[in-house]
């Protein structure tokens, strides 16, 4: 057990006449506890200073262990970061659906469950009028490439504006009258124009929500109208070209690669915007129902 007498006590029990006797003498030199040297030999023992080898100097092993450890902090880890940042981003979209839509969902239900809804042809075509415009508008910003990832996205197998154009004329063969486009849709599709140009960031969580929640939710939406409205008709909006599972991987491995060039912030940005593309995307499906 290491002794707690002060120093200047310890020093003035070797200077006592008793512990000068001429063999305890050989077996401890002179040395003063005062002096730097001793000083030194003793916190170098301990680890705690510099030591000098081949004329630079190094430090102590347990010196440097101790300050790596007061320097590192636990790295905050997010929802879904280690499988990538598309599983970030998913995992803030689920909690954005009510319970019966998805078992990670927190947001209270508004309106009638999908499966009580009475839709109208009317209706129908105006979701798919405005649905056709935002997708135009998503494939021309790819296309035209503001930033260059978006050139990533091209032709993905997830584009929707040709599906959509045959199912109109469907419609329009049918007898029924093709509306202009409304206020959700237009409003959506400028919104998505100016994000593209100056956020790109925020502009990826739409075109992540949009697609994905499309190859989701939205294939079961447009079952449940089919059979009220369209006598279980599949329409093209609702069929791909390939295996829709690997479509749908390509393009999450393309999101996963263009997000691990983005900061922490830019990252925590582009998933603060998910609430509003549910915003602009749930303005336009209500649109079913009018």
């Amino acid at each position: 057990m290491a002794s707690l007498t002060p120093v200047s006590q310890s020093q003035s029990l070797l200077e006592k006449p008793q512990f000068k006797s001429p063999a305890l003498q050989a077996s401890f030199p002179p040395v003063s506890l005062r002096s730097p040297s001793f000083r030194f030999r003793v916190l170098r023992k301990l680890g705690s200073v510099p030591s000098r080898r081949g004329g630079a100097l190094e430090m102590a092993p347990n010196s440097v262990v101790v300050s790596a450890t007061i320097a590192e902090k636990p790295k905050k880890r997010y929802p879904g970061e280690a499988k990538g940042f598309v599983e970030e981003m998913r995992f803030v979209a689920m909690k954005l659906h009510t319970r019966d839509q998805a078992k990670e969902g927190e947001k209270e239900p508004q309106g009638q469950p999908v499966a009580k809804w009475e839709p109208s042809v009317d209706g129908y075509l105006r979701f798919l009028v405005d649905s056709k415009l935002v997708y135009d508008t998503l494939e021309g910003i790819v296309q035209k490439a503001a930033f260059d990832s978006y050139a990533e996205f091209r032709n993905t197998g997830l584009e929707r504006s040709e599906k959509l154009a045959k199912d109109l004329e469907w419609f329009k063969e049918q007898g029924y009258t093709i509306p202009e486009p409304s206020t959700p849709g237009v409003t959506y599709a400028h919104y998505l124009e100016e994000l593209s140009e100056k956020d790109p960031q925020a502009f990826i969580c739409h075109f992540y929500n949009i697609y994905f929640a499309h190859s989701a939710g939205g294939r079961m939406i447009g079952k449940k109208v089919a059979e009220k409205v369209l006598d279980n008709k599949a329409l093209e909006f609702y069929k791909w070209d390939g295996d829709l599972s690997q479509l749908l991987q390509n393009v999450r491995e393309k999101l996963n690669k263009v997000a691990e060039g983005w900061t922490r912030e830019e990252k925590n940005h582009c998933l603060e915007e998910t609430e509003k593309s549910f915003k602009y995307s749930g303005d336009i499906l209500r649109l079913i129902l009018s």
